[in-house]
């Protein structure tokens, strides 16, 4: 005989699923998720200055490498939730993960070939993967204990999703950054720049090839699982969906996942070339790239610290808190200069620790059963990664970078009063 069902919340309507094994192990597993899809997320920050230089792109340009891979979470995350509806989770997630795998795939013809376009394709099929398993994720730890501790749970599972982004950026550093050439590819036309770029992104080839090679194994063992949850399939119309957004509560929240993620890849894509500047801290590329473990170690220190004061202080007052040290920590570093300018960018990374959770699980309470349609669409909201940073970007060329930091302290400002709104309306009981 099996182990009993173990209830994956504690309201029939707030538990879409239920665990036919250990509650604990479900957990993990759904940790792991976020460790992977975060730290493959956080090499776009330490690709987009080694394509830069290659393609002697302008910051505006060398944002697309964002756009490219946000893109697919407005693009691919109803379709997602489309998938976990009729599939049910853990199906959903080898799905995704086989998804990633093909985008790294796919970095294999576009470093052959030498063309950014090519890049940025591989780019939106990873992200790609990377929505779907994302919309599976949220929803799910959200479901795996009780409701009242949602907010606490979902942000120690983001602490693992920043543990990915803490490891993989210094590592991919060494290896992508750490080959950048002396050549400047200005001096090459032809079939010179054409086999010039060709070496110079093996390094990158490489680093997604063996990526890939990882998520077949994880892959593979998700669906092996694909029983451990006891699903209720729905079959509403996943296009009602955009009928929460009638939500007063929902669509800030959704706005403000938008904004949220739009500021964090922002500064994440600026600050090799930020901290690399003469007036900052004049580091070399492949060194200005080792300084991101403390941008993503501090949002993971903040989300571990997070969980805990989540339970006893209310998640809208901490939101409004750290939304207000990230503007005041901005407004530091683009009025000073030296180690202080380019520490108090870094320490944002801190300030954003909490913001992704507690603004999803603020905007998504109340949800009930609709939890896997309102994923899909604040999942639908990370296109901000897309959108703010080219708008940072052509801030950064008609100006400097200094100036472009107020486009995420516009962003960070609107998530304060985010957090104002859920302190001032509580969330109305799930439907």
């Amino acid at each position: 005989m099996g182990p009993a069902p173990v209830s994956a919340a504690t309201a029939e309507d707030e538990a879409p699923a239920q665990a036919t094994g250990s509650l604990v192990g479900l957990r993990w597993f759904v940790f792991a998720l976020f460790f992977i899809f975060g730290g493959i997320t956080s090499l776009n920050d330490v690709l987009i200055p080694k394509l830069k230089g290659l393609f002697t792109l302008s910051y505006h340009e060398a944002m697309l490498v964002q756009s490219a891979f946000f893109a697919a979470y407005f693009i691919i995350s109803l379709p997602a939730a489309l998938i976990v509806q009729r599939m049910g989770y853990m199906r959903t997630a080898s799905i995704g993960l086989l998804t990633m795998m093909g985008g790294c795939l796919l970095f294999i013809p576009a470093s052959s070939s030498g063309t950014f376009s090519l890049f940025l394709m591989a780019l939106f099929v990873l992200g790609s993967g990377i929505t779907i398993v994302q919309v599976v994720a949220n929803p799910l730890i959200s479901m795996l204990g009780a409701a009242r501790t949602a907010h606490s749970r979902l942000t120690f599972a983001q602490a693992f999703n920043s543990l990915g982004t803490t490891i993989f950026p210094p590592v991919g550093s060494i290896v992508i950054l750490g080959s950048l050439a002396t050549v400047d590819p200005q001096t090459l036309s032809g079939a010179a720049l054409e086999a010039f770029r060709i070496a110079e992104t093996r390094t990158i080839v490489h680093t997604y090839i063996a990526l890939a090679a990882a998520l077949l194994i994880i892959a593979a063992v998700v669906w092996l699982g694909r029983n451990q949850l006891r699903e209720k399939r729905s079959d509403d119309n996943i296009l009602a969906a955009f009928g929460l957004l009638a939500r007063p509560r929902f669509a800030f929240g959704t706005l403000g996942i938008f904004l949220y993620v739009g500021a964090e890849v922002s500064i994440g894509s600026f600050i090799v070339n930020y901290l690399a500047q003469g007036d900052v801290l004049g580091l070399a590329a492949e060194d200005a790239g080792k300084l991101l473990v403390f941008y993503w170690g501090g949002a993971l220190a903040g989300r571990f610290l997070g969980a805990y004061a989540l339970r006893v202080v209310a998640p809208a007052r901490v939101l409004m808190a750290v939304a207000a040290g990230a503007i005041a920590l901005i407004l530091i570093s683009a009025n000073s200069t030296g180690a202080l300018s380019g520490w108090s960018l870094l320490a944002v990374g801190l300030m954003n620790s909490i913001m992704f959770p507690t603004i999803f699980s603020l905007a998504s309470e109340g949800l009930g059963r609709r939890a896997a349609e309102g994923s899909g669409i604040i999942c639908m909201a990370i296109v901000g990664g897309a959108i703010v940073p080219l708008i940072a970007g052509r801030a950064a060329d008609a100006a400097t970078l200094r100036f472009a930091l107020i486009v995420p302290a516009i962003c960070y400002m609107l998530i304060a009063l985010f957090g104002r709104y859920c302190h001032r309306h509580p969330a109305a009981p799930s439907s």
